[in-house]
């Protein structure tokens, strides 16, 4: 038999390693071992794997998968043409169902018997190799994985995450601007049992007023000026699904007595109509708002936010996960190096450096365009500090001249600072439109 196509084997016992790659030498042209997962994405990069044996645990007394799970999502997210077998000494069958959901083609069990390993790595192989395959729905609409770094809190919400995502419970996710909140709502449904269905999401920041309520519920021809036909709201289309709403601090109080009742009834009746629409949704909201605050105030019904926060998610500030900066922007680079079809570019220490000193006001959507820019703005192989163009604050600029931009951001976020968060108190004091002061607050990441 010809030997044919590169093995790629990840396993902390070197003398599986050595096992399995005296196995594998017979069937593949090239085998590839790597005792850490620490240097896997770098090496398919360079050795260009058709399969990937991959190890479920790395540490040792630790036997859950997560590390196997967590290193599968990072290679089908980033290389989906790489077939994955999970390699365990664990014959568990709730992680191999999880793990043929996240990906794997295969799940192999130690002790492993010879033949079956061969035959295994060898049906990877040709499923690697098929030409003309139709993508399908799921894998067309892969989303990046949620990265959750190693810094503590991140630990402890992971933990949170994965007890609660295949719950019906709803979820209150709070945060400053930029932290992640709508990518953490998709990581929970991505793990929820609701999965099966596109998750519904509804930015209460960018709707006027007069709508608000028929995004959410909807409307029947005629209801308004301008309702020529009817409108199935936000609610309904997340049935059987997640709603999650954005932003929900700005939900005006007449409506969040309306909201209250259809989540207790769990039916909606449209605006203009008479019947009820019965709706089975899990919610998950999000604000990067102070809403325990604004129910003292009266601004907010406590009712309502004890409705919406079954379990509370605080996100912490990217200055707070200085431990994720570096391999954040790694991940975004990689990100961008792919859409602009540039070749595989490499972080330099003095830029890594910067990074780590930024205070990123705007957390990991400001780290995000810094990183964007930088991939287009780089041409060579290495990304140094003058390819990011950091923003720098006005406290620290001397002779440099702010840009109309520059000002106006600063307007707004002194405002924001001066209004206690109001934003329409903000938009008032400015003399803009909400919906123009929430266009702004999202082009500054403020």
């Amino acid at each position: 038999m010809a030997k044919k196509g590169t093995l790629l084997i990840v396993d902390d016992n070197r003398n599986i390693l050595s096992a399995v790659k005296l196995l594998a030498d017979k069937i593949f042209a090239k085998v590839v071992t790597l005792s850490s997962p620490t240097t896997l994405v770098s090496t398919i990069i360079a050795e260009k794997p058709d399969v990937l044996l991959l190890d479920m645990n790395f540490h040792t007394g630790i036997n859950t998968g997560n590390e196997g799970i967590f290193w599968l999502r990072e290679v089908t997210g980033k290389f989906p043409h790489i077939k994955v077998v999970l390699f365990t000494a664990y014959a568990d069958i709730d992680l191999a169902v999880r793990a043929m959901k996240e990906g794997a083609v295969d799940f192999i069990v130690k002790p492993w018997n010879n033949e079956k390993l061969v035959e295994t790595l060898l049906n990877a192989f040709e499923l690697s190799k098929e030409k003309g395959k139709k993508e399908t729905p799921k894998q067309a609409k892969r989303e990046i994985p949620m990265f959750w770094g190693s810094s503590t809190e991140m630990a402890h919400i992971r933990t949170v995450v994965e007890r609660v995502a295949a719950t019906d419970a709803n979820i209150l996710i709070t945060g400053e601007n930029g932290t992640g909140k709508e990518v953490l709502a998709r990581e929970i449904h991505r793990l929820s049992t609701r999965n099966n269905k596109e998750m519904i999401a509804l930015d209460m920041g960018a709707i006027p007023d007069s709508l608000f309520e028929s995004e959410l519920f909807g409307h029947k021809k005629g209801a308004f000026t301008n309702a020529h036909a009817d409108r199935i709201g936000k609610m309904v289309a997340a049935n059987g699904s997640t709603l999650f709403m954005d932003e929900i601090g700005n939900l005006p109080l007449n409506l969040q007595t309306k909201m209250l009742v259809a989540l207790q009834s769990r039916c909606v009746v449209p605006l203009g109509g008479n019947t009820a629409q019965d709706v089975d949704i899990r919610l998950i909201t999000a604000t990067n708002r102070d809403l325990f605050a604004m129910a003292e105030r009266g601004d907010f019904r406590q009712d309502l936010l004890f409705r919406i926060n079954t379990i509370h998610i605080n996100l912490p500030p990217l200055r707070r996960r200085t431990v994720d900066i570096v391999p954040l922007a790694e991940r975004f680079i990689d990100h961008y190096c792919e859409k602009y079809n540039k070749e595989p570019l490499q972080l330099s220490q003095d830029a890594a450096s910067k990074l780590v000193a930024h205070p990123f006001e705007g957390n990991i959507r400001e780290l995000q365009n810094i990183m964007e820019k930088a991939v287009i703005m780089c041409d060579g192989n290495c990304i140094k500090p003058e390819h990011m163009q950091l923003y720098v604050s006005h406290s620290n600029v001397t002779t440099q001249t702010s840009t109309l931009e520059d000002i106006e951001r600063k307007a707004i976020a002194d405002a924001i600072d001066s209004c206690g968060g109001n934003l329409t108190l903000v938009a008032q004091l400015l003399g803009i439109t909400r919906q123009t002061l929430y266009n702004k607050i999202k082009r500054y990441g403020l």
